[in-house]
């Protein structure tokens, strides 16, 4: 699977509450989630994101709540993959699981607007921008597997009709 788009750039510890206030979590409109986006974070990041675009960010991304509804925003509001040095464990699971792409690339120099290409079979980030090569965390088959059948629902769905 390789991804690329233009990307938006955040710092260390972001937390599900950055990505998504806790106060808009309680729909089941999807389309309000995107709306509310990184809003107290980055006011401005609604009127820039463009579909396919690329969140990175610092240590420990997604931190805090285990709050699926953090990925599920990310993803509505056009987000087609999250690059950061790490990620709280939860978040990580719960991206993968709704289908949104995430690596760990530990050390790198990626600035916003840079265009950035993910290569998650090889767990590589290029900068397109500069001609970089980032070594990311190659993740795990299945986990490909699943991002390739849109998350884990739709997976176990495509796997079940083969017993």
């Amino acid at each position: 699977m390789i991804i690329t788009g233009k990307t938006h750039v955040y710092g260390d510890n972001i937390d599900t509450d950055r990505i998504i206030p806790g106060k808009y979590t309680k729909t089941l409109n999807l389309q309000d989630l995107a709306d509310h986006v990184l809003e107290d974070l980055d006011p401005e990041f609604r009127s820039r994101v463009k579909q396919g675009d690329i969140i990175v960010g610092g240590s420990n991304f997604g931190c805090g709540s285990s709050r699926e509804q953090a990925p599920l925003a990310l993803k509505k509001a056009g987000i087609s993959a999250v690059v950061a040095q790490s990620f709280a464990r939860i978040f990580f699971r719960n991206a993968i699981n709704i289908g949104l792409p995430v690596i760990e690339v530990k050390d790198h120099s990626i600035t916003m607007n840079d265009e950035v290409e993910v290569d998650l079979q090889n767990g590589q980030v290029t900068n397109l921008s500069t001609n970089e090569v980032y070594e990311g965390t190659q993740i795990p088959e299945v986990m490909v597997k699943i991002l390739n059948e849109g998350g884990l629902v739709p997976y176990l769905k495509e796997y079940k009709s083969y017993s």
